[in-house]
């Protein structure tokens, strides 16, 4: 059994920091939902996670893998239980997203599920990693910004931060510019899609990310 969940921490880890890009996708409208994770796949977003607060969020995340296929990345976010896992899980997510450090993270780490763990403090990013998170989720990043990621840094070069929270295309340069391995972006990339809205503005915010993200963007084109 730990081959197997080996690898699949080793793919989500070498996915992150290769395309340093994490898509948020929450809403009300579960069809409107799996329309957004499906376009953003398309668009070249590697990992799109699907809040758990989103409607009919286990059902948006087995049918995208049915129709993305196994091996599409789509993970469950918002997850604070061990129940939620669980469930994930059984739902075909391929990596865990939790917002702080609660019993999610263990129960991730149990049954091998990749799992990008929410901290703020020193404290907690420390205590997130040696509990087995594959990476840190900053969050809320709009607390401190790309200032505060540049603070942490300096004593904790090698935890791998996710920044996560109000982060545009801006933010994420800066972020990015700073060391964070890759951010996570929810309403700036998003946008109304996952309401029902326009799919053709979604896939073009995703093009600028993916570029942005991939260093295809010029500096201060944001």
């Amino acid at each position: 059994m730990n081959a197997p969940q080996s690898r699949a921490t080793d793919s989500f880890s070498a996915v992150l920091r290769h395309t340093r890009l994490a898509a948020i996708v929450r809403g009300p409208d579960a069809d409107a939902a799996l329309r957004t994770v499906l376009t953003l796949l398309d668009e070249g977003v590697s990992l799109v996670e699907v809040s758990l607060n989103t409607a009919d969020a286990l059902g948006v995340i087995r049918r995208a893998v049915a129709e993305a296929g196994p091996s599409a990345f789509v993970g469950a976010g918002t997850v604070l239980t061990e129940d939620d896992v669980a469930r994930a899980r059984e739902a075909g997510a391929s990596w865990i997203v939790t917002p702080a450090l609660t019993e999610s993270l263990a129960a991730s780490v149990r049954v091998g599920l990749p799992v990008l763990a929410g901290a703020l403090t020193p404290t907690e990013a420390v205590a997130a990693r040696r509990a087995g998170a594959d990476a840190v989720k900053l969050f809320p990043a709009s607390a401190g910004g790309p200032a505060y990621l540049k603070a942490l840094r300096d004593p904790f070069p090698d935890l791998p931060f996710v920044p996560v929270g109000g982060v545009d295309l801006t933010g994420a340069e800066q972020y990015l510019a700073y060391g964070a391995v890759a951010v996570g972006v929810g309403s700036p990339l998003v946008g109304d899609a996952a309401r029902g809205g326009d799919l053709a503005a979604l896939r073009e915010r995703a093009r600028r990310f993916v570029a942005l993200c991939a260093g295809d963007t010029p500096r201060g084109r944001a």
